[in-house]
């Protein structure tokens, strides 16, 4: 079984699409049949049925597809390991990473790696924590720079680099803004505007009110924090934010609640051989740990 193969079985199986598989491989669609025909030969066994253009793993395809992956990460691992024997910082980095962290806090890491290494070619993903973490699962991504869960499965290796502070805030005017201290139970006769679901900054806030057994009604999601803060700007209720974001358009809510904390840094695969380029970065990440462990001591 060739790679080539290998990558369109697998590109028409996410995709569920024979064109769409070709516009991520940027191969014609009869291109990818091929390829699909080449494998089915190969294989002696159906792939994919083809229902009323819908396009289905066949009960083959369905265990053909993790161990297509595994022969691809191997092959790209081994390609890794040939090349790091150069020494040399070259070739591309898949990095993955949320936009909150992304636009606040990558930004003058990414500067000092592509000065020092200008032979990379940086392949960025803008994804929900969430997601970054599943790319690094699946291998999609070589690195992850995100919001950091309490717990990772046991193939992650997590790393902090960064804390955030989280605040109650809302709109000048907003009708809480006017106490000098709120219990907690407070806010829940207010709307929140507050991160999207099944994300960790979501559970966080809802697991401060679960432990009071408090319910809150919100009226608003969002998975962009900086659309958060405009919609907590104009009074469309409280929600809670990273110190980083608040300015004169917010104030901040004399909650009596200890700080929510979260953690920021990287997620890497611990059975999968980083570059040379993924490990250059996360020296560069680990500069700034250092060096804001220095400013503190």
């Amino acid at each position: 079984m060739d790679t080539q193969s290998l990558q369109a079985f697998i590109a028409v199986a996410d995709t569920q699409s024979f064109s769409l598989a070709g516009e991520q491989l940027h191969l014609t669609q009869p291109a990818v049949s091929k390829r699909i025909a080449t494998l089915e030969h190969q294989s002696g066994a159906k792939l994919f049925d083809r229902i009323n253009r819908r396009v289905s793993l066949t009960e083959a395809g369905r265990l053909l597809l993790p161990r297509a992956r595994q022969i691809l990460q191997l092959v790209e691992d081994s390609r890794r390991q040939l090349h790091n024997l150069s020494g040399e910082v070259t070739g591309s980095l898949a990095l993955a990473t949320s936009h909150h962290v992304g636009l606040h806090r990558l930004p003058p890491v990414l500067k000092a790696f592509t000065q020092r290494y200008p032979s990379v070619n940086l392949e960025m993903q803008f994804l929900y924590s969430e997601q970054a973490y599943q790319a690094v699962v699946s291998g999609e991504a070589e690195l992850a720079v995100v919001t950091l869960f309490p717990q990772t499965g046991p193939m992650i290796e997590s790393t902090p680099v960064w804390t955030d502070q989280l605040r109650f805030v809302a709109s000048p005017d907003h009708p809480l803004a006017r106490e000098q201290r709120l219990p907690l139970s407070a806010l829940v006769g207010h709307p929140a505007v507050l991160p999207g679901p099944n994300t960790f900054t979501r559970d966080l806030i809802l697991g401060s009110f679960s432990a009071q057994s408090l319910h809150i009604d919100i009226a608003l999601s969002t998975y962009y924090l900086e659309t958060l803060k405009m919609m907590a700007g104009i009074g469309l209720g409280w929600s809670v934010l990273p110190e980083s974001l608040i300015d004169e358009e917010l104030v901040v809510l004399p909650v009596e609640h200890p700080p929510i904390i979260r953690r920021l840094g990287y997620l890497l695969h611990r059975e999968r051989t980083l570059s040379n380029a993924g490990r250059a970065m996360i020296g560069e990440l680990e500069a700034v740990k250092a060096a804001q462990i220095t400013l503190t001591d």
